[in-house]
C-alpha cells in the first residue's frame, strides 16, 4: 500500500508533551503515555538539538550547572522543552500542574529547587506565592529556585510582569518554554533579560532513533511488536520532527496489532494507516508560522515556482487559515511583483477574493489555487511599487510644489481671476490624443519615477514610455 497519504494523530496536550501530570515522584506513573514513558532522564538520552547542546554551547553549560541565567526555550511541539528544563533544575520528578511543585523526596542537587507552572491555569496570585517561597527557600537555606512555565507565551502583560523582579534579582531562574516566537510573545523587560534558544525540529535520523528506541525499552514497548522498514518510514514522515506526535503514533499503531492477536506482531505502514489518518499540520495563525508561511508562499510565487506556491497554499487551507487574510496578499503580491508585467495579474487576484467572498470554502480553494498559478508563471515587475515609493520619497523630502496654474480647478466663480485653467490644453484635441504640457510641479520636471523592464507587457510600456515623454516634455530624453 502506498505511504504517501496524510495521516491524523492526536498531538495531545498543549505544550511540548515531555513531561507533565502522568510522571510521579518516581516517573511515569503505570499506564502512562509511551511519549511520557520515554522521556528522556539524562543528558546523554536527549536526541536533536546537537548545535545547542555541543561542548560550551549556552544550553549545555545551563543543563551541566555552570552557568546560571534565566532562558526561554522557543520551538515547535515535541523538541524536549519541558525535558531540557528538567534537566536544568537537575530532576525529571515533578508536575506541571499549577503551583505543583516536586516533594523534599525529589532529590534536587544542593542549590536548586524546580517548580513548574502551567501558564494554562496559573494566575497572578498563584506566581507571586511561588516567589515568595523562593524567596524563603534561598534565605533559609540558600537554594536557588527554577521556576519552569509551560506555554509562557500564554502569561499575560501583567503576569509577565510580575516575574521581572525576580528574574532580575537571580531569585528564580525562569525556564519558559514556548511554541510562539518570544519576540512576539513576550514583553520585551522579560525578553531582554532572559536567554532565548531557539529548538528545531526534530531531523528523521532523531525520530528514528527515538522509534528504536522506544520499542525495545523496558520502559517503552519492550519488544512486544518489531517495527517494519516501511511502517518506521510512515511515522517518520508524519511525526514532521515532533518526537511525542511520533510516539504517540507509535503507541496507537502498537496497540492495533497487539489487539490483532498475531503471533509476531509487526507495524507496516498498514498498521500506522489504520491507527492515524491524517498529519496535523504545524501552524498557529497568531503566531511565527503564520508569518513563515505566508512568506514562502509569497516568495514562491515572486520566485516562479508554482509547485512550491502551491504547496504552502496547501498547508494555509489545510491549517485552516483565513481564506480571505491568502486572497488579499495574493492582491498585493499582484501588484507589487508583477503590476503592469502582466495587467491581467490584478484583476483575476481580485476575482478570486471575490470567489472566496461570495461562495467559500472549500469550494474558493480552486480560485486560490488558479489565481496563486497565475500569478507564480506570470512575467515578474516590481517596477509599479517602485515608482510609487520613489515618488513617496521625493514628496516625503519635501518636493511637493505647486500645482501648475493650468491645471488646477476652474469650476468655480473666480477661479479664472485667479488664473486657475487658463491655458490648459485638452489631449484629445490632438490627433495623437498627447501633447507639449508641463503637469508635474516645478520641483519635479523631469523626475522619471516609472521605469517598466522588458519582460512581459512591459516589454511595449517600455517601448512607449520614451516617446510619450519626448512628446509631452517637447524634448529628447
Amino acid at each position: 500500500m502506498s505511504t504517501d497519504g496524510l495521516f491524523d494523530i492526536d498531538p495531545g496536550p498543549a505544550g511540548d508533551g515531555n513531561a507533565g501530570p502522568d510522571d510521579g515522584a518516581d516517573g511515569p506513573r503505570p499506564g502512562a503515555p509511551l511519549a511520557a514513558r520515554m522521556r528522556p532522564r539524562t543528558l546523554d538520552e536527549v536526541v536533536g538539538q546537537a548545535e545547542l547542546l555541543a561542548p560550551g554551547a549556552p544550553l549545555r553549560r545551563l543543563l551541566e550547572g555552570g552557568a546560571a541565567a534565566s532562558v526561554l526555550l522557543y520551538g515547535p511541539p515535541g523538541t524536549g522543552k519541558t525535558t531540557l528544563a528538567r534537566l536544568m533544575a537537575g530532576t525529571d520528578r515533578g508536575s506541571l500542574d499549577s503551583g505543583a511543585a516536586p516533594g523534599a523526596d525529589a532529590g534536587p542537587p544542593p542549590g536548586r529547587h524546580f517548580v513548574a507552572l502551567s501558564a494554562l491555569s496559573a494566575g497572578v496570585k498563584e506566581l507571586r506565592a511561588v516567589i515568595e517561597e523562593a524567596r524563603q527557600r534561598r534565605d533559609r537555606s540558600g537554594r536557588t529556585t527554577v521556576l519552569f512555565i509551560d506555554e509562557v507565551h500564554r502569561f499575560s502583560r501583567t503576569q509577565q510582569d510580575a516575574l521581572l523582579g525576580a528574574v532580575e534579582d537571580r531569585l528564580v531562574l525562569l525556564v519558559g518554554a514556548t511554541t510562539e516566537n518570544p519576540s512576539f510573545s513576550v514583553v520585551s523587560p522579560l525578553l531582554s533579560r532572559s536567554l532565548v534558544l531557539q529548538l528545531q525540529s526534530l531531523g528523521e535520523d532523531d525520530v528514528r532513533e527515538l522509534l528504536r528506541r522506544a520499542v525495545v525499552s523496558e520502559l517503552g514497548l519492550n519488544g512486544a511488536v518489531s517495527l517494519g522498514p516501511e511502517g518506521e518510514d510512515a511515522l517518520v514522515r508524519l511525526s514532521a520532527g515532533d518526537g511525542r506526535r511520533a510516539l504517540t503514533a507509535l503507541e496507537a499503531a502498537a496497540d492495533g496489532v497487539l489487539g490483532a492477536g498475531e503471533d509476531e506482531p509487526v507495524i507496516d505502514v498498514d498498521a500506522v494507516q489504520r491507527a492515524v489518518t491524517e498529519v496535523a499540520v504545524r501552524y498557529d495563525r497568531a503566531g511565527d508560522q503564520h508569518y513563515d508561511v505566508i512568506s514562502a508562499f509569497i516568495k514562491s510565487i515572486r520566485g516562479s515556482d508554482p509547485d512550491a506556491a502551491l504547496h504552502y497554499l496547501a498547508r494555509m487551507i489545510v491549517a485552516g487559515e483565513d481564506a480571505r487574510f491568502i486572497a488579499r496578499r495574493l492582491m498585493v503580491h499582484a501588484s507589487e511583483d508583477i503590476g503592469l508585467a502582466d495587467p491581467t495579474a490584478l484583476p483575476a487576484a481580485t476575482a478570486a477574493a471575490q470567489v472566496v467572498q461570495l461562495v467559500g470554502m472549500p469550494e474558493a480553494r480552486i480560485a486560490l489555487a488558479q489565481v496563486t498559478l497565475h500569478l507564480a508563471t506570470a512575467p515578474k515587475s516590481n517596477a509599479v511599487i517602485t515608482a510609487i515609493d520613489t515618488a513617496m520619497a521625493d514628496v516625503r523630502s519635501g518636493k511637493v510644489g505647486s500645482v501648475p496654474a493650468h491645471l488646477r480647478d476652474g469650476h468655480y466663480t473666480g477661479a479664472q481671476k485667479l488664473g486657475n485653467a487658463v491655458g490648459y490644453r485638452y489631449p484629445h484635441d490632438d490627433p495623437d490624443g498627447v501633447l507639449r504640457q508641463q503637469y508635474p510641479p516645478d520641483d519635479v520636471v523631469g523626475a522619471d519615477y516609472y521605469a517598466p523592464t522588458t519582460r512581459g507587457h512591459e516589454r511595449t510600456l517600455a517601448e512607449r514610455l520614451p516617446k510619450l515623454r519626448r512628446a509631452v516634455r517637447g524634448r529628447k530624453e
